[in-house]
């Protein structure tokens, strides 16, 4: 499903990556954690193929990729059942299954609102449930639950565990609490992720 083969990024003069290998096989849940910096949202960006490689190769074998990135990037003029049913097909008749996403992540009373009356948590909540509705084989969360409330949190864990059922996931995180409940975990040392 996901395969990187000495991978190299730099920024400049910063090398992100180096020689990096990682292997991810179809429906594998892989945590990336380690500092900040280290490169985990790189490898999302790579994956995704929002970003190439200064060397080496990465292979994704996916028909779709979702992505809830680190900052909710909603369009900002419409509004949250808008924004889910973006991915959804964008007609009425797909506005009932956005606004199903919204429930499920608790925010069905605020589908009409645009993004700048949604706090940061709502935000991301909406980014996972635009991710989520896509359904995509291959997921990729990057910080999923940085911005939520605490007594959020399990319900959106709950949600994102039982929908990543059967897809591949790969997470960048520092949440222990999120790895336990979603992946096995790959650690940053020396310029790559491996294997905890």
């Amino acid at each position: 499903m996901i395969a990187f083969e000495r991978v190299c990024l730099a920024y400049g003069e910063k090398t992100v990556l180096r020689d990096m290998d990682l292997s991810v096989p179809a429906g594998a849940h892989i945590a990336l954690t380690g500092p900040s910096g280290c490169g985990k949202t790189t490898v999302l960006a790579l994956t995704a193929g929002l970003l190439r490689p200064t060397a080496g190769a990465v292979r994704v074998d996916a028909r779709r990729i979702a992505y809830a990135f680190q900052e909710a990037r909603l369009l900002p003029w419409r509004t949250a059942a808008e924004n889910v049913n973006a991915v959804l097909g964008d007609s009425a008749a797909t506005m009932d299954r956005a606004r199903s996403w919204l429930e499920a992540v608790g925010l069905a009373d605020a589908a009409e609102l645009l993004p700048r009356e949604l706090s940061g948590g709502m935000r991301q909540r909406v980014n996972l449930a635009r991710a989520l509705a896509y359904e995509g084989d291959l997921l990729l969360l990057d910080e999923p639950l940085k911005e939520l409330d605490p007594d959020r949190r399990d319900s959106v864990l709950a949600l994102l565990r039982e929908h990543s059922a059967g897809r591949t996931l790969l997470l960048a995180t520092h949440d222990p609490s999120e790895i336990d409940a979603l992946a096995a975990v790959y650690v940053y040392r020396d310029g790559a992720f491996r294997q905890a």
